[in-house]
């Protein structure tokens, strides 16, 4: 921490405080922060794993083609491809559930009552992702608008609430509201 130190001082800092403050970076740092070379060898570990798969994904090809090996062999290539392409396929499945869910979720971000609820009338099997667009979604959110508008939230156009009657600005010309002579003849009761 000799470079903090310099640059604390640099700055006009107390000497007494820099090292105050030093010894409190010194603790704290280790909860924050993750140390460079315990950074690097996890690099490392990944760069090593993913290249270990990719030789392994080598090495089980190889051996499938390997003339003359044996019939236990290959079943443990087969069941080792098969169990590979099981992860990859259900990989890309999960990748396009959360996607396909994703997308549903932002085009019903506030227009609905229930966003799970109305999630939930998707067909997902006509959904298909295309790159990074969902096809059919707009569709299928058009569909559910026609026919179950009651799920959906109603665009206020400023008027004078939804439904209902308004009390004042009916018969006065000056939208003022009314007064109690106004309400009593409205509802037919007799003023003194």
């Amino acid at each position: 921490m000799d470079w903090m130190k310099e640059l604390l001082k640099a700055a006009g800092f107390d000497v007494a405080k820099i090292d105050a403050l030093i010894s409190d970076v010194n603790k704290e740092l280790p909860k924050h922060f993750v140390p460079k070379t315990q950074y690097n060898e996890m690099s490392e570990a990944k760069k090593k794993a993913e290249k270990d798969v990719t030789d392994r994904d080598t090495q089980i090809a190889e051996l499938g083609k390997t003339a003359g090996a044996s019939e236990e062999m290959k079943k443990q290539i087969d069941t080792l491809t098969a169990a590979n392409q099981a992860a990859a396929d259900k990989y890309a499945a999960d990748l396009k559930e959360l996607t396909v869910t994703n997308a549903i979720k932002t085009a019903l971000a506030g227009k609905v009552h229930d966003d799970a609820l109305v999630a939930g009338l998707f067909d997902r099997e006509k959904l298909v992702l295309d790159g990074d667009k969902i096809v059919g979604l707009d569709d299928q959110l058009k569909g559910l608008q026609e026919s179950k508008a009651f799920l959906f939230k109603t665009e206020d156009k400023g008027g004078g609430g939804q439904g209902g009657f308004r009390v004042g600005g009916g018969g006065n010309g000056g939208g003022a509201p009314a007064g109690n002579d106004q309400l009593a003849a409205i509802f037919g009761v007799k003023t003194q």
